[in-house]
């Protein structure tokens, strides 16, 4: 794997580490974070970081095997050019479902 790739992972993991560090001092629930509109934006720039950085990866790495890295790219581009119609509901299941997942194959990846 090319440095810049790896570059790109680190910023992918730096990132769902940011996002769970904004449950240190808040509750890890969805009306916390629904009543939150700091913490919504704040995951939400984030997500956008992880789908701009996966994005980059496909593009320049395309054998890299993410699950559902085609489907974070599509909610970062939602998140910019479909601000209006984010739900909450879903960005809260990316977090609680997904995030977990994305953490471990990209530690995973960064191990070998």
């Amino acid at each position: 794997m090319d440095n810049q790739t790896k570059a790109w992972l680190f910023d992918i993991l730096n990132a769902v580490m940011e996002i769970e560090s904004y449950f240190i001092d808040i509750s890890k629930d969805f009306s916390s974070y629904k009543n939150d509109l700091r913490t919504r934006r704040a995951v939400e720039r984030n997500i956008e970081i992880i789908g701009e950085a996966l994005n980059r990866i496909l593009t320049n790495n395309p054998s890299i095997d993410i699950t559902n890295a085609r489907k974070i790219v599509d909610t970062r581009n939602r998140i910019i050019h479909g601000y209006d119609s984010v739900s909450d509901e879903i960005i809260w299941g990316i977090v609680i479902n997904h995030l977990p997942v994305l953490e471990t194959e990209v530690q995973n990846l960064l191990g070998e």
